[in-house]
């Protein structure tokens, strides 16, 4: 087998940290190169992490291109640097959010065609519009929103949304950044000769990923219940019913070893990839789950404002991305909150303060 040399972007965030350190654990033989700014908080405690598994750091911002001329070659550069949050330019500058998940982007790009690297993307199930969204039938039963039976949009079936659900109407800052990314992505393929590969995650969540409000909810709630501070259900009259599914980052992580080892079977492809049906979750069912696994019952407020951006239901419809490779999603809600509460557990004070509880 060849030892390649993979660089990844964002390679001290959640996702970036876990794909760079499973790599090394399954092909220790690699190199692999994380490439981060540590602009989220919580992002340098990743450091030592990576050091013990061999992981090369280069502290660098993919905002300039002058950051990503190095003497590496990769084989492969997968792109997992983002700002993710959906909220990210609203009432702000749009600067930080458009450099990094743009222009970042086109840097990374540019060294990926001068390095003939195959280029793997994560893009993000955002890209879909909220007005589409809305316009889902719903009905709502105990405990969250249900899809029901017949709908006049197209791509959504009982099993999610695919890759055909309509991309017109506005999206948020943050997901017109990775659409228009996307679009990049095909022109660098028809101009430069480039090979790639797009995933449209969902939620994805895990150990070692710093929860925020706007992203990251599943550390977050975990986080809460851990701390023992109150929650709020946001919108859609404060009822928590609000439906995404969840993708755990090892099942992520299975999603991109077999890309990696199997590229031509990929190559030039965009797919859904999420938790699914199976994996998915409301804020209420969340917080039963929180509580069966962390013993803590926690006050929950209800706030019927709702935040631009939220939407009420989203599910990944998977069978485009199975029927190609196989790869299905393996861990339930229930085991990923588990593994969340088993990692805060273990490094409670080095935590409190990323949480800020």
């Amino acid at each position: 087998m060849k030892q390649l040399s993979i660089l990844i972007t964002g390679g001290c965030g959640f996702i970036g940290s876990n794909l760079c350190v499973m790599l090394k654990e399954k092909y220790p033989a690699y190199q692999v190169i994380a490439v981060d700014n540590l602009k989220r908080r919580g992002s340098e405690l990743n450091i030592e992490r990576l050091a013990r598994h061999q992981v090369l750091f280069v502290h660098a911002d993919i905002r300039f291109s002058s950051d990503l001329v190095m003497e590496h070659k990769p084989d492969f550069i997968i792109d997992a640097a983002a700002e993710p949050s959906v909220l990210a330019g609203v009432g702000s500058s749009l600067d930080y959010v458009i450099q990094t998940n743009l222009n970042g982007t086109i840097h990374t790009l540019e060294a990926a065609a001068k390095h003939r690297a195959k280029f793997i993307f994560l893009s993000t199930s955002r890209v879909y519009p909220i007005k589409n969204l809305e316009r889902l039938k719903l009905t709502e039963s105990d405990s969250r929103f249900e899809l029901t039976a017949n709908q006049s949009v197209s791509g959504v079936s009982e099993n999610g949304i695919n890759e055909d659900f309509p991309l017109n109407n506005a999206r948020s800052i943050y997901g017109t950044t990775k659409l228009a990314s996307e679009l990049l992505i095909e022109e660098f393929r028809e101009f430069y000769d480039l090979e790639y590969v797009i995933n449209r995650c969902g939620v994805v969540a895990g150990p070692f990923q710093m929860g925020k409000v706007d992203q990251g909810v599943i550390a977050l709630w975990v986080a809460s219940h851990y701390w023992k501070k109150d929650i709020s259900y946001f919108g859609f009259n404060g009822s928590g019913k609000q439906v995404r599914d969840v993708l755990h980052i090892e099942d992520l992580f299975r999603l991109i070893d077999h890309q990696i080892h199997h590229f031509s079977q990929v190559s030039g492809s965009t797919f859904n990839a999420g938790g699914g049906l199976k994996s998915s979750t409301s804020l209420k069912e969340l917080t039963s789950i929180c509580k069966a696994v962390t013993g803590t019952k926690l006050a929950e407020h209800a706030v019927t404002e709702k935040r631009k951006g939220d939407i009420p239901w989203y599910i990944t419809d998977n069978k485009k991305i199975t029927s190609v490779t196989g790869w299905a999603p393996g861990k339930s809600v229930y085991e990923i909150v588990e593994d969340v509460f088993h990692w805060i557990n273990k490094n409670e004070q080095q935590l409190k303060g990323v949480f800020k509880m």
